[in-house]
């Protein structure tokens, strides 16, 4: 298995991908990442567009818990900070 991506990459990743990349940010090699969209596995929504795979950042993003409008933060961490008592 293979490293992930970092913030810094996936930033500034385009619109779309392709599956190799897509995989990449998840930490997944080519090939597993194709077994994976073939079997309707793969870790986020992945769009079939002829015979080639596409998957959009805002799903990556929003696989991995990011915000898409700032991949920076989780999306856990937009909770105002405060105290619970």
């Amino acid at each position: 298995m293979s490293c992930g991506m970092s913030l810094e990459e996936l930033r500034a990743l385009p619109v779309s991908v392709d599956l190799p990349t897509a995989g990449r940010a998840f930490g997944i090699g080519r090939t597993k990442a194709h077994e994976l969209a073939r079997g309707g596995q793969f870790p986020c929504r992945v769009l079939r567009v002829g015979a080639k795979y596409r998957v959009p950042r805002a799903a990556i993003f929003e696989a991995l818990g990011l915000n898409p409008a700032d991949p920076g933060e989780d999306s856990h961490a937009t909770d105002p900070p405060g105290d619970a008592a």
